[in-house]
């Protein structure tokens, strides 16, 4: 029995064991290996039958097989606890309603539910072909910016190898003081898989919301214009209290 996981999910299960993946083709095709290398336009997978090179536009879905182990219950779990999210994408304006804010992203963008594993994620995007990705997570904190940012960034460094800030810049989102990071580190169990980040911290109030896109990182070059559209779009429509949006049933 396969589980699907695409590629969305490589940094949520960072602390699961590394699995094969089963990669389907526009055609049809099904290929079951590991994935050992990822260039702009291929990727390697060392199967039972040694290694093929696929074009990344010829590739529907990845997915990882799933381990039997007693976490994935718990996972489902999780999924039913977390509160509705009333939120739509219409051409390329992604509206949420529940938490009052907007996203423009580009063409052929999706809600991805995969992306929601805790009350605090708000929205989970991807592309068409799930190989980039956005998140926005809110939470309430008392401290400063830099404090947050501090606090958030421990907690990456736990999830990546390899991890290293790459840059780090002031903004201004939605008229608000925000923090730009450029990071990027490996998933050591899933195949040391490289994958960097953009992340932006904003700040109102004591509401938090923090705005991430990512890729694998040989695509990251291509996509970082694109990413800071995305996190320079954010706008609000109305007060936010994410304690309050959390509580919600």
């Amino acid at each position: 029995m396969l589980r699907s996981f695409t590629i969305c999910l490589l940094f949520s299960i960072a602390a699961l064991p590394a699995l094969a993946e089963e990669i389907v083709l526009k055609d049809g095709t099904k290929i079951v290996g590991h994935m050992t290398g990822i260039t702009s336009d291929k990727i390697e997978v060392e199967t039972s039958y040694g290694k093929v090179q696929l074009n990344r536009g010829d590739i529907m879905t990845i997915t990882f097989a799933e381990n039997g182990s007693a976490k994935a219950p718990d996972a489902a779990a999780v999924k039913q606890a977390l509160p509705k999210i009333d939120e739509i994408v219409t051409g390329t304006q992604y509206v949420n309603r529940t938490a009052k804010f907007s996203l423009t992203l580009p063409p052929e963008w999706a809600i991805d539910p995969n992306l929601r594993n805790s009350p605090t994620t708000l929205a989970g995007l991807s592309s068409k072909d799930k190989m980039r990705f956005a998140m926005v997570i809110q939470e309430d904190y008392p401290g400063s910016m830099d404090s947050y940012r501090e606090v958030t960034m421990l907690g990456v460094r736990r999830t990546l190898s390899n991890f290293e800030e790459l840059a780090r810049s002031q903004a201004t989102i939605d008229g608000k003081p925000a923090i730009l990071v450029f990071y990027r580190g490996t998933l050591q169990k899933s195949n040391n898989l490289p994958v960097e980040f953009l992340s932006a911290f904003i700040q109102s109030g004591n509401t938090f919301t923090k705005i991430s896109a990512w890729c694998i990182e040989p695509l990251f070059h291509d996509m970082q214009p694109t990413f800071e559209k995305i996190v320079a779009s954010y706008r609000t429509s109305g007060h936010i209290s994410a304690a309050a949006d959390s509580s919600k049933p």
